[in-house]
């Protein structure tokens, strides 16, 4: 059969047009890509903006009219109460660092320990702030999995310090224990806090932080995963969708008598 007997291929000019279907599959995939690049810039960007409106409506009320910068300017200024608390914070951390004001604070402190309901509360939380702020501090810098909530099922745990010596000698057994926090999904402030024997926890290789993000995902993100892989992966597909819909027809031989 001659070459010259088959059908002239089209020019691309002459090209089927795109189904619906393909269209809106490409739409779908553009929309997914943007959301991925948008979304967590604007979560970041509503969660600072009301903090810092948060703070503005605590700390406004404490400066006196005069020193409000609305008072000078025809609009206010967002963060100025956050301004002022800072420079009120580290004032206060400096006259703290000499003996005039750990005197004052000892005062303080000892007021707060005559009262009963809100000397524990204090010293609680007296002690969490000293933990976490603390730069030498090592809790919850561990992750961990444990066999919970029934045999065969594991959790992700971050592991805290070794319990008090009270509570060891109280705790079944032979064997060190070990505190730790369970999150919760979605919201990983909130969970469970156990304690643990040591041998039961198996240390992964894993940051407080990767293993916030996995909790809050609920597992759809993974550790060590790219975001700039997967928008390169949206961005793929939605090429592939759109060369799946650019089909080029199939040369039939022409039929020889």
């Amino acid at each position: 059969m001659d070459r010259t007997d088959l059908p002239p291929t089209p020019p691309a000019g002459d090209l089927p047009p795109e189904t619906p279907r393909g269209f809106m599959a490409r739409i779908r995939n553009y929309f997914l890509t943007g959301l991925i690049v948008a979304g967590p810039i604007a979560i970041t960007f509503y969660l600072t903006w009301w903090f810092v409106t948060w703070v503005d409506a605590i700390v406004r009320p404490l400066v006196p009219e005069a020193y409000r910068p609305e008072q000078y300017l025809p609009y206010g200024i967002p963060g100025s109460g956050l301004i002022v608390a800072f420079v009120a914070l580290t004032l206060l951390g400096f006259l703290t660092a000499n003996l005039i004001g750990r005197s004052l604070v000892d005062l303080g402190e000892n007021l707060l320990g005559r009262m009963p309901v809100v000397r524990a509360i204090y010293r609680g939380l007296k002690q969490v702030f000293e933990t976490l702020f603390s730069g030498n501090g090592s809790s919850f810098r561990r992750v961990g999995l444990v066999e919970f909530p029934s045999p065969g099922m594991w959790s992700i745990v971050l592991i805290s310090q070794p319990p008090s010596v009270e509570i060891s000698n109280s705790l079944p057994g032979q064997e060190e224990h070990i505190s730790v926090f369970l999150p919760c999904a979605p919201n990983p402030t909130t969970g469970f806090f156990f304690y643990v024997p040591k041998s039961k926890i198996i240390d992964i290789d894993m940051s407080a932080e990767d293993a916030a993000t996995l909790i809050m995902s609920a597992g759809v993100v993974q550790p060590g995963s790219d975001s700039q892989k997967k928008i390169a992966a949206l961005a793929e597909m939605a090429n592939a969708a759109r060369a799946a819909n650019t089909v080029v027809p199939k040369q039939v031989p022409a039929k020889v008598d």
